[in-house]
């Protein structure tokens, strides 16, 4: 059993699987080259492999993406099992020192999930108080945050604008204090996302057609890469059809 099952007795199965682990290897070919997976483990991707794909989605896409967060209390629920399962172990005076050694690498199994869930927190961080003005009045954006991103996003524009209008803005004239001006061959007072950059996109099946820049229809098949203007590619993006890399 993988640790990443969803079983109700998720906690022992992660120990299960360091203690069994010959048995849940991939076996190695017979000349160098990578293992040959199975044919599930090929097809089906863990949770811990979602959360991977989120967190490069979120890093290369130029706007933010709907938030993970079912995914991201699943698996912080189930570190926080087998962390306390580790510690339990480790205390006990009974246990033999092989036994200590493939504890070791069931935390740092654990730390590498930690890793990867604190990196995805921080590139969303990062596009919230970048655009926290742009979502304050757009519900669009909105609707891709959690309550506690999006109450962080609400403080965080304010504070902008009180930091803005206090430093620079009141001392304009009336007619220049606002913080939506259109000014031509000037960059934007409150940035957006830019969905005219360009991404490269992997097909993760063949996807129903889309229209590129030019007016031509396309249509990705699957383990196909393609750069090109991410609001091409979005909806693909959202209904797990593609990932950027």
């Amino acid at each position: 059993m993988a640790w990443y099952d969803d079983a109700p007795a998720a906690g022992p199965s992660f120990i299960e699987r360091a203690f069994d682990a010959p048995e849940d290897d991939f076996a190695l070919p017979d000349a160098f080259g990578a293992p040959a997976l199975p044919a599930q483990a090929a097809a089906e991707s863990t949770p811990f492999q979602e959360l991977v794909r989120h967190w490069m989605n979120e890093r290369h896409a130029p706007d933010i993406l709907p938030g993970q967060e079912a995914l991201l209390g699943r698996l912080l629920d189930h570190v926080r099992k087998q962390a306390s399962d580790v510690q339990n172990l480790r205390a006990d005076p009974e246990a033999y020192e092989e036994e200590h050694f493939r504890i070791v690498l069931v935390q740092t199994e654990i730390e590498r999930v930690k890793f990867v869930v604190r990196a995805y927190v921080r590139a969303r961080l990062h596009k919230i108080e970048k655009y926290a003005q742009y979502i304050s009045v757009t519900p669009e954006a909105q609707e891709k945050l959690s309550r506690a991103e999006l109450d962080h996003a609400l403080r965080y524009a304010k504070l902008v604008q009180y930091h803005f209008t206090k430093s620079v803005l009141d001392g304009l004239p009336e007619a220049q204090r606002g913080m939506n001006d259109n000014i031509a061959f000037m960059p934007p007072m409150v940035p957006e996302p830019d969905k005219l950059r360009p991404v490269f996109v992997h097909a993760l099946e063949r996807c129903p057609p889309v229209r590129l820049p030019n007016g031509m229809p396309m249509q990705m098949e699957k383990g196909q890469i393609l750069l090109t203007p991410f609001y091409v590619i979005e909806q693909l993006l959202a209904r797990g059809e593609v990932e950027l890399v």
